[in-house]
């Protein structure tokens, strides 16, 4: 039996730091969030926020055009280039973070964008897969963009029963950690797997469990703010597992909060309280 360490608050005191004075946007890392097809713009939008509002420092979001005036209305902070456009193959090794998956679907120009990501993908850069990126990788391995330096999946756990084989009842965290290494074999990859406690298996083989968070968070589109959060921090804080502990506590936090007066835990509520969030743990520091 593994044994699970619980996720605390202070893994928040821990990673999130106060900003010097003497910075620019640059030093809070670049992320491209890619996903949003014809009928889910609103996935990449909410993945966006949720990076925005954690903080990243340059955010640029490949979707179908006709996601273009959504998007700008809700965040002109993101640039927005067409999913189509040849020029996104040479963006995506300029980028410290990519978060693809969201609202991605599993269409023809979804697999053409894995199959350029695969190929255009650097050891110096962190992939989140979520969505219907791993939906797609689990119909076809050789989709997995392995040259990552480091790869994390962001999977709820029907997603994962299809990404690695096992069974909703047979996801113990002794067949989750052996399913990962085979997937990653080169032990460059974190799994989120996303339910009532979102248990996080690190590269390491530690099996982390997230106890906060509640049912008012079971609407469409948490999960993609999620995987905009951990995007966002990793571009400020690095590709390490605290970095990724503290997105997923932090987004839980958040849910909590809002929680308390609301029935429904709508997910751009979360982002929208982050910012606020964060300068309470920075300051602590």
């Amino acid at each position: 039996m593994t044994d699970e360490i619980t996720i605390s608050e202070d893994i928040l005191k821990k990673v999130i730091k106060l900003r010097k004075s003497n910075t620019h946007k640059g030093n809070y890392g670049r992320i491209l969030l890619i996903g949003g097809s014809e009928n889910y713009g609103g996935a990449i939008i909410m993945a966006t926020e949720g990076a925005l509002n954690a903080g990243a420092g340059l955010i640029a979001v490949a979707t179908h055009s006709i996601n273009l005036t959504a998007l700008h209305a809700r965040d002109p902070e993101a640039m927005y280039i067409d999913w189509k456009d040849n020029k996104l193959a040479s963006l995506v090794p300029q980028m410290d973070v990519i978060v693809c998956g969201p609202g991605l679907g599993t269409g023809d120009q979804a697999k053409r964008l894995l199959v350029m990501l695969k190929e255009k993908i650097t050891p110096d850069q962190t992939l989140v897969l979520d969505a219907s990126a791993i939906d797609l990788i689990s119909e076809d391995k050789n989709l997995l963009p392995v040259k990552a330096g480091h790869l994390i999946f962001t999977p709820h756990q029907m997603e994962w029963q299809r990404l690695s084989g096992i069974r909703i009842e047979f996801q113990t965290d002794q067949a989750n950690l052996t399913a990962l290494h085979h997937l990653a074999q080169n032990n460059n990859a974190t799994l989120v797997l996303k339910s009532n406690h979102t248990h996080v298996y690190s590269e390491y083989g530690t099996v982390y469990v997230n106890r906060i968070g509640n049912p008012g968070m079971a609407t469409g589109g948490t999960g993609d703010t999620l995987a905009g959060i951990i995007g966002g921090f990793i571009a400020q804080f690095g590709p390490n597992p605290d970095t990724i502990l503290a997105a997923v506590y932090l987004h839980s936090l958040a849910g909590d909060l809002i929680y308390q007066d609301h029935y429904l835990v709508k997910p751009t509520q979360i982002s929208s309280l982050l910012p606020k969030l964060m300068k309470k743990y920075a300051d602590l520091n």
